[in-house]
């Protein structure tokens, strides 16, 4: 729902997407109707490539993939990096449970990201780009071959784009179907042809050192995609939308027990009261709330007496949860919130790539002690045991954020909501018919 005027287009249509597989694409001559790729002719035509770090940089951009880095500020150490060439990588694996956003955008608007990506490699210096998107997603694939076709049929890619000596191509790559693939270190791995293994960090990082041992940017769909309106409009402009910390529009994926699930594209001045109310239309089925975890599996759920917490990086992580990639997943009082972390539980053990011992074993111990309270055989000692293993976990070192979003949500869900889990202890069942919140894509 996108709530500014004007030239932006982020996604394609100014309505709630509830069914984003009905999304009709944005054709190229619809997207230069509307002052598609002005912000790459502005780009070439009339800035270098420091000015269009800078624009960025006053824009406040930050990541939309989950860490919220400032953009602005990536783009900065990557350009001024030493090496013989330099790369792009697009992140649409999207490989988390209950997030659509890249995928919708894509479906939407292909050009708008195209573009993005454009103006981002011609900042850095990178004469190749790639987008890396789950074998999953052949339609999108599709939309993407098509939009690339197009924009070089139309002189917006290849060699020596007019008007300027840059030139650039765009390449696809599929990625598996695999959480751990979406690390970024995973993804030059998969890039290189090989598998999905994360980097230990440090010494090296991607924009130092990434692809093929060359600066590498790494940036995800959402993120790449704000970039057209950044450069056309201004960073002045961006910076004035949403929350000064957190400026632009966010795209929430709203999932699990509320009336009006979808995509929404909002200011993150938006509380998830407001998010699951006026947008969501409140709770299906005539449930009361129960919790909500406003940043995925990967994030701590969040209690009803938060729900005027501002969904932006800042007040979340205030309030001991986190933004994450804007799933938010919704939990009514008749949906266990024990087997639905239970649920999170057991993708994160069968998602980690086995190559931290930590992660390996921390995972698949947290399965099995939410797997026994689940199943009414647990005491509280088995409460206390996940507590103190959370707790170990996190001084581990591991090689990317697997582990961790698997104890978030445990150890959140454990500590707000622990008359729930001790009720399972003393009932020795669970009192719920459990609904899975977790939508497949």
């Amino acid at each position: 729902m996108s709530h500014i005027s004007g030239q932006r287009i982020l996604l394609h249509k100014d309505v709630p997407m509830n069914d984003f597989h009905s999304l009709e694409t944005i054709a190229i001559d619809d997207y230069l109707s509307r002052g598609g790729y002005k912000g790459l002719s502005k780009a070439l035509g009339e800035l270098n490539p420091g000015d269009i770090i800078e624009e960025v940089k006053k824009s406040g951009l930050r990541g939309r993939g989950g860490a919220g880095f400032p953009t602005g500020k990536k783009w900065e150490l990557v350009a001024a990096a030493s090496g013989d060439k330099k790369y792009l990588c697009c992140n649409a694996s999207e490989g988390e449970p209950g997030t659509f956003k890249d995928r919708t955008l894509i479906r939407s608007n292909p050009h708008q990201l195209i573009e993005g990506i454009a103006i981002a490699s011609y900042a850095i210096g990178a004469g190749k780009a790639y987008i890396y998107i789950s074998e999953k997603y052949d339609r999108e694939i599709s939309i993407l071959e098509k939009g690339l076709r197009e924009a070089k049929e139309r002189g917006y890619l290849g060699e020596k784009i007019p008007e300027s000596e840059f030139s650039l191509n765009i390449e696809i790559k599929k990625c598996p179907d695999k959480y751990v693939a979406g690390e970024e270190t995973a993804m030059m791995e998969v890039i290189e042809g090989r598998p999905a293994k994360p980097w230990q960090k440090p010494p090296y990082y991607p924009a130092n050192k990434g692809l093929y041992g060359m600066p590498t940017l790494v940036n995800n769909t959402e993120t790449l995609s704000n970039i057209p309106h950044i450069i056309s409009n201004g960073g002045d402009w961006f910076s004035k939308i949403g929350s000064p910390k957190s400026p632009g529009t966010f795209i929430f994926t709203l999932t699990g027990d509320v009336k009006n699930p979808g995509i929404y594209e909002l200011s993150p001045g938006t509380s998830l009261r407001e998010l699951i109310y006026n947008y969501g239309k409140g709770l299906k089925n005539g449930m009361v709330f129960n919790a909500a975890f406003p940043g995925g599996p990967s994030n701590s759920p969040v209690t009803e007496a938060q729900l005027d917490t501002l969904l932006d990086f800042d007040s979340l992580k205030g309030i001991g949860s986190g933004l994450g990639s804007a799933s938010v997943i919704i939990l009514g009082d008749s949906t266990c919130i024990a087997d639905t972390v239970l649920g999170f539980s057991r993708f994160f053990m069968e998602e980690s790539c086995g190559q931290c011992p930590p992660c390996q074993m921390g995972t698949v111990k947290l399965f099995r002690l939410l797997q026994k309270i689940e199943d009414g055989n647990g005491d509280m000692n088995d409460l206390t045991n996940i507590e103190n293993t959370c707790s170990f976990l996190k001084g581990q070192v591991v090689y990317c954020h697997l582990l961790k979003g698997a104890i978030n949500s445990v150890e959140g869900a454990v500590k707000n909501f622990k008359d729930e889990f001790e009720s399972h202890v003393h009932e020795k069942k669970c009192i719920y018919k459990a609904e899975s919140t977790l939508i497949k894509t």
